[in-house]
């Protein structure tokens, strides 16, 4: 008589496939609004192309901060259901781990409310999301344009630098990665 053996779980459920999923996508955001908005900054204000750029760099921040959202209430999902049955070992290493991880969130959340500060105190329904004007978070005040535009972009290069820590503090799933892609790479294109 043969007995069945439990099947293992697998480690990754579809709650942390959901997490990674939009950590990717919303990484490939936060890289577009960085270069692009590196980029467009230092375009001369007569191009014509320079109004649509900023158009696109304010929509695909609100659609991170939308993914955030999501992001977070997954996370909340996640959290909940693993620390309900084990705390975990509240040891050195978690609390940089939580620190770091924290302190990108807020500034997840931080940079696209400064950008909308900055946007919106140089001129009213001046944020759109793909076409469609969203209303003004902030009143119109250009006394306040310089402040939200310094505010924006200390911010970012902040956020920036926090990532930078956060890529190498997991140079393992980098390198594992990268591995992946170049494997990837070299039998479809071999």
């Amino acid at each position: 008589m043969t007995t069945l053996k439990p099947v293992a779980k697998p480690r990754l459920n579809s709650a942390f496939k959901q997490l990674m999923s939009l950590h990717w996508v919303m990484s490939v955001g936060y890289l577009v609004l960085f270069v692009g908005g590196t980029f467009m900054a230092q375009l001369p204000r007569e191009l014509f192309i320079r109004g649509p750029l900023y158009d696109f760099h304010k929509s695909v921040g609100v659609l991170t901060m939308a993914l955030l959202t999501l992001r977070i209430l997954t996370l909340l999902r996640v959290g909940w259901k693993k620390y309900t049955k084990r705390l975990p070992k509240f040891t050195r290493e978690w609390y940089k781990n939580f620190a770091l991880h924290a302190t990108l969130y807020v500034f997840m959340w931080l940079v696209p409310v400064a950008g909308f500060f900055f946007s919106n105190s140089f001129k009213s329904n001046n944020v759109k999301f793909f076409g469609i004007v969203l209303p003004d978070v902030f009143p119109q005040n250009s006394a306040m344009v310089e402040v939200g535009r310094s505010l924006h972009f200390w911010l970012a290069y902040t956020f920036l630098a926090f990532v930078i820590l956060h890529i190498l503090a997991q140079k393992k799933v980098v390198r594992a990665n990268w591995r992946r892609l170049a494997n990837f790479v070299r039998t479809k294109f071999a």
